[in-house]
């Protein structure tokens, strides 16, 4: 999705931001971008090859880096929580649940 001419798009001033896949952006180019200053910068949650990082990055003050960790908030647990109980009330009562696993 993030690919050279979305990085020209985002121009100088530019801040990409990933918590989502690694592989939604080309990180090669990303790379490329960030090192030869044409964008402004980048927040990276997560990357194509974990929990490899392209040396590249470690130098740069442009960049900030996490270990894969964006989706541990309180809300994300209160999240998970809701419907693992939700889950548990429908199974006992016999009822659908409200997040099935197809084993298909």
């Amino acid at each position: 999705m993030i690919n050279e001419d979305v990085l020209n798009a985002l121009g100088k001033e530019g801040v990409v931001i990933n918590i989502g896949r690694g592989d939604l952006i080309d990180e090669k180019e990303l790379v490329q971008f960030l090192v030869d200053g044409r964008i402004r910068g980048a927040g990276l949650d997560v990357f194509q090859n974990e929990p490899y990082v392209p040396k590249e990055l470690f130098s740069l003050d442009n960049v900030v880096l996490s270990p894969h960790q964006a989706v541990l908030t309180p809300d994300s647990f209160m999240a998970a929580e809701d419907i693992s109980v939700a889950n548990l009330e429908a199974f006992f009562s016999n009822k659908p649940l409200v997040s099935p696993i197809s084993w298909d």
